[in-house]
């Protein structure tokens, strides 16, 4: 059953969200424009707002139900209790390496975003705001990203040795795991935004 758990969220992250829309209503690999990201924001980019928020509704759910159905669907096995975060890291690498797209896909932070949404709920919430403030302020969607990644393992932290004393530790290795892939993903765009070359949100072409 675990092993079937971690398949099922593999595949369901694999589902290339912005490579087939671009296939589909536009003809072309979105990995061959702009950034060569399969994701929201290269969508956004290449195609508009309306892909753009397409993708990253779609890629927010596969990280999303992959925890769901973990706990739903497989909470008979003895590991119940870890499947869900084996899932939802199952469900980001299969984003980030699609079986379906010849494993060249994005950079799992929509993924991400809805493997934490289902998992910690009330800590996405800080995420989001720290992403929205950073993005706000430097206007990179990558730093943004990073940062609020790095915000996630924190706040479990807080809850393992502060504030919660009995919560699981595995939770920080889980948060420490998925934000070490978002930084991972990103580090083109660390040595972009080292040279000052990286791309703005909103800034012409």
């Amino acid at each position: 059953m675990i092993l079937m758990g971690v398949i099922f969220a593999y595949l369901l992250g694999s589902i290339p969200t912005a490579v087939w829309y671009g296939k589909i209503f536009h003809g072309v690999d979105v990995r061959q424009h702009g950034s060569g990201n399969a994701g929201a924001t290269n969508s956004l980019r290449t195609f508009g707002r309306k892909a753009g928020i397409i993708v990253l509704i779609i890629d927010f759910l596969k990280g999303f139900l992959a925890v769901l159905s973990a706990r739903f669907f497989f909470s008979d096995t003895t590991l119940d209790k870890y499947l869900f975060l084996m899932m939802g890291i199952a469900a980001v690498i299969g984003h980030l390496y699609p079986v379906f797209a010849q494993f060249r896909g994005g950079k799992g932070v929509a993924t991400a975003l809805g493997v934490i949404a289902a998992s910690f709920p009330m800590t996405v919430i800080l995420c989001l705001v720290v992403f929205l403030i950073i993005v706000f302020i430097t206007k990179y969607v990558s730093l943004g990203s990073m940062i609020s990644a790095l915000a996630f393992p924190i706040q479990i932290a807080f809850n393992v040795w502060g504030i919660n004393p009995d919560h699981d530790p595995y939770y920080l290795a889980f948060g420490s795991f998925l934000c070490l892939i978002l930084v991972f993903t990103h580090r083109h765009n660390i040595q972009r935004l080292m040279k000052g070359t990286e791309n703005k949100i909103g800034a012409k072409k």
